[in-house]
């Protein structure tokens, strides 16, 4: 008995990594409120939008009474903490737009942010695990998670389009969850043996990425493209690598020297990082470098899951090895499943920045009296660049194409796909 137990604890498992049976990277039932010692953060959090909208925003901060973290105990405290000051921040600092940003964030806002970012090992600035993962309730707690049923707790200027975008977001997290459940699976099959269990994980975890790009075509339905462009792009978008502010910004009060941070991106989320651990796929050079990057945007439980899925026994190498019909098909459709959300969310970026940047480009070539056009009104700096500050099609095309080279290589010569 002795024996087994000790067996049983070495097998891998998500146990320790706080990801949930149900929701998987997503944070269950995140707080509505906070202590009551914390009301004035809330109280302006929660009117982002239209604060922004008056030009009040950065004045109502300005006057917010400077609060100290110590009575945020629990892990969702601080992390609506944290996604209330993001928003708070992303909403100081583009208040005016590309033209009249801010050089310093307030220390009434700039101190507890970094000891709440500091706590919870995040940065201090809005993330996908802020504005997807902890950013949500259900209207009716006992109806189902879809698009009807699930509204945001806090939001950013751009309206029924920001909670599309992020509604969404979500919605492509909880599509993963199966595969993610199946991730021990593949682990522990591989390591003992077993390759009809990693072949039935491996049909699980290609069915739920397919799911996933089903999901995702819902963008085009929630989402408004020139309102996405024209509106809310610039409140995801950061301090590193961003032409508006070279310098990055001062939080006064914990640094006198400018910090850089980038902003919202989709390589924030834990999910593909994952797959292409376990799939073996490899990002190198600048893209590479980028997407390590990202994991520093991360909960560090989910940053741990990923490193620690890269020390595993190969899988590829383990199907290679396999004289297995079954085995090699599951992997070679989990290779091509993640290579079609890739491509997909190429043509989701075209549509939402690269054709509105084209319009904008337009625009101003014709010297059209276009004030009232939302495209044009984009930050011209951000035209060719993704939120978290990557060159934004050169980039995914890398990434995509880099997803190629985990084809199993008698099969992986005569595959092509379009850019």
């Amino acid at each position: 008995m002795a024996a087994a137990e000790s067996g049983s604890k070495s097998l891998f498992s998500l146990d320790s990594y706080h990801v949930s049976e149900e929701l998987g990277f997503i944070l269950p039932d995140p707080l509505e409120e906070l202590p009551a010692f914390y009301q004035p953060w809330l109280d302006i959090a929660l009117r982002v939008p239209e604060l922004v909208q008056s030009h009040k925003l950065r004045y109502l901060i300005n006057k917010m009474p400077m609060l100290g973290s110590q009575f945020l105990q629990k892990h969702k405290e601080l992390r609506l903490a944290h996604l209330a000051l993001s928003m708070m921040t992303m909403g100081y600092v583009w208040q005016e737009g590309e033209n009249n940003t801010v050089e310093m964030l307030p220390k009434n806002l700039a101190v507890p942010y970094w000891e709440v970012s500091q706590r919870l090992g995040l940065p201090p600035i809005l993330t996908h695990a802020d504005a997807a993962l902890a950013n949500w309730r259900k209207k009716d707690p006992e109806g189902p998670f879809d698009m009807e049923n699930l509204e945001l707790l806090v939001s950013l200027p751009g309206g029924d389009s920001v909670r599309g975008f992020f509604m969404v977001t979500l919605l492509v997290e909880l599509a993963a969850v199966p595969a993610l459940r199946n991730i021990p699976t593949v682990i522990n099959g591989v390591r003992c043996g077993d390759t009809e269990a990693v072949a039935r994980a491996l049909e699980g975890i290609s069915q739920s990425i397919q799911d996933m790009t089903d999901t995702f075509k819902l963008m085009h339905v929630y989402v408004e493209p020139p309102v996405f462009y024209g509106i809310m792009r610039i409140y995801l978008s950061g301090w590193k690598d961003n032409p508006c502010m070279p310098k990055g910004l001062v939080y006064e009060g914990v640094s006198t020297e400018p910090m850089e941070y980038s902003g919202g991106s989709a390589a924030q989320s834990s999910l593909l990082h994952c797959f292409d651990e376990l799939l073996g796929v490899k990002h190198e050079d600048k893209s590479g470098a980028f997407l390590t990057r990202m994991r520093n945007y991360m909960p560090s439980a989910h940053k741990q899951l990923i490193q620690d899925i890269s020390l595993q026994p190969s899988l590829k190498s383990f199907v290679q090895q396999q004289d297995s019909e079954q085995l090699n098909q599951a992997f070679q459709r989990c290779v091509t499943n993640l290579l079609a959300f890739r491509s997909y969310h190429i043509n989701v970026v075209s549509r939402f920045i690269t054709v509105p940047a084209a319009r904008a480009q337009q625009l101003r070539k014709k010297s059209q009296d276009s004030g009232g056009d939302m495209v044009s009104r984009a930050p011209m700096a951000l035209e060719e660049r993704g939120t978290g500050g990557s060159g934004i099609m050169t980039f995914l095309k890398t990434v995509r194409d880099q997803t190629k080279d985990a084809f199993l290589s008698e099969t992986s010569k005569g595959v092509t796909y379009n850019s």
